[in-house]
């Protein structure tokens, strides 16, 4: 069984004839893809590079986000701080 070096790990070949095979395929690729979105120290560095790639791009709406992300934390933790001491 020849697998595609371009083929993503969380893809199945195409080409697989026998039904073993291609069902070990299948749950190997379900297997991997539940553990790519599962693992969120794999998740929080992949938004992190993002983050900073497109903080190098665009450096002024990097911090007008940071800004606005920081307006709405805070006017939660008000609004939760406030409804509690009523």
């Amino acid at each position: 069984m020849a697998v595609d070096a371009e083929l993503p790990r969380t893809a199945v070949a195409n080409g697989i004839v026998d039904p073993v095979a291609s069902a070990r395929a299948e749950l190997k690729a379900a297997l991997l893809a539940i553990e790519e979105k599962g693992n969120v120290p794999r998740q929080l560095q992949k938004a992190g590079g993002r983050a900073r790639a497109y903080a190098r791009r665009n450096p002024v709406g990097a911090v007008g986000l940071a800004v606005g992300v920081a307006a709405v934390v805070g006017g939660i933790v008000w609004a939760l701080a406030r409804s509690i001491s009523r």
